[in-house]
C-alpha cells in the first residue's frame, strides 16, 4: 500500500541520518585507521541485517542462497563495503570533511559514464552538459575559499574522493542487475566484505582489536551509514507514489551535512563550498531531469 506521508517521513529520517555520517567519519578517523574503521562498522552492519532478517522470521530463506548468489555477493562485497569505504575513508583522512563529502556526491555523473559501456546506454548531450556543470562545482569546492586554496588541496585525497564515486557507481550497476531481494543481498555482500576486511587486517597490519575510543563512531557508522538508514530509505521508496520526487530529498543531505561539519567538527565552511555543491547537485538534477 502506498502511503505518501509515511514515505516522506522515512525519507526525511534517512536524509537527516545520512547528513551526520561525514562528521562521524572524521571523528572515527581520529581514533582508527580507515581499514579498522570500516572493518568495525561493517561488523555492526552485518549484525543489523541479520537481526532484521531474524525479527522477520526469514532465517531459513537467508540460507537458501545459491552458489551463483554467493558468487555475486563475493564480487559486490569486494566493491562495497571493502573497496568503496577503504578509498572513501582514506580520502576523508586527507581532506576536510566539507571537501571530501561533496566530491563523493558526483557518483550519479560517474554512473552515467559507466552505464554507456556496461549497460549499452548512450552518452547524451545532456550527460555531457551535466558533467561540465558538476566539474565547475568540483573546482569551486577544491578552491577552499580562494584560488590559492586549489594549490593547498591534497590532490591524492581529492582523487580518492572522486575515485570512490567510480567504485560506488560500478557497485550500483552490478547490484541493480542482481535481482535478489535487497535485505538478503545486503547481508551476504557485507558478510563477504567483512571477510575481506578481516583478511586485510591480518595480512597487512599488526592485527589487533580496534581502539576503544573509535568504537562509538564505528557503531554509529555501521548503524546509520551502512545499516538502518538504508532500510528506512527502501521503505520510503516502497511507500512512495513518485520515487523521483521522494528521491530528490536526498539532495538536502549534503547541505545539512555542512551544518554538522561546522558545529561539531569546527570547520569553517567556505562560501565556495556551498557554490560548488550547488553546481554539483544542479548537474545531477539536470542529468536526471526528463
Amino acid at each position: 500500500m502506498k502511503n505518501i506521508p509515511k514515505a516522506y517521513i522515512y525519507a526525511l529520517m534517512s536524509v537527516l541520518l545520512w547528513s551526520t555520517v561525514a562528521t562521524a567519519f572524521k571523528l572515527g578517523l581520529k581514533e582508527l585507521s580507515p581499514l579498522y574503521l570500516i572493518l568495525s562498522a561493517s561488523a555492526v552492519s552485518v549484525m543489523v541485517f541479520f537481526l532484521i532478517i531474524l525479527i522477520n522470521g526469514r532465517i531459513k530463506e537467508l540460507f537458501t542462497v545459491t552458489l551463483s548468489g554467493l558468487g555475486k555477493s563475493a564480487l559486490l562485497g569486494a566493491l562495497n563495503p571493502f573497496g568503496y569505504y577503504l578509498v572513501l575513508f582514506q580520502a576523508y583522512s586527507l581532506l576536510p570533511a566539507q571537501v571530501a563529502q561533496p566530491l563523493n556526491m558526483i557518483w550519479p555523473i560517474t554512473l552515467a559514464l559507466l552505464s554507456a559501456p556496461l549497460l549499452k546506454q548512450k552518452i547524451t548531450p545532456r550527460n555531457i552538459v551535466a558533467i561540465f556543470i558538476s566539474f565547475i562545482g568540483v573546482v569551486f569546492i577544491s578552491s577552499q575559499g580562494s584560488l590559492s586554496g586549489i594549490a593547498n588541496t591534497n590532490i591524492t585525497g581529492a582523487l580518492l574522493a572522486v575515485g570512490s564515486s567510480v567504485i560506488w557507481a560500478l557497485f550500483w550497476i552490478l547490484s541493480v542487475l542482481d535481482k535478489r531481494e535487497e535485505i538478503f543481498k545486503l547481508f551476504w555482500n557485507f558478510t563477504f566484505g567483512l571477510v575481506y576486511l578481516v583478511l586485510s587486517a591480518i595480512f597487512f597490519t599488526d592485527f589487533h582489536f580496534p581502539e576503544l575510543k573509535g568504537i562509538p563512531a564505528a557503531i554509529y557508522i555501521g548503524l546509520f551509514e551502512l545499516g538502518i538508514t538504508y532500510i528506512l530509505w527502501m521503505k520510503a521508496m516502497h511507500l512512495s507514489e513518485n520515487n523521483a520526487k521522494t528521491g530528490n530529498l536526498i539532495f538536502l543531505s549534503p547541505f545539512l551535512s555542512l551544518v554538522f561539519i561546522h558545529f561539531i567538527l569546527g570547520e569553517t565552511i567556505y562560501v565556495t563550498t556551498f557554490v560548488g555543491l550547488a553546481f554539483i547537485i544542479s548537474g545531477i538534477w539536470y542529468q536526471q531531469k526528463k
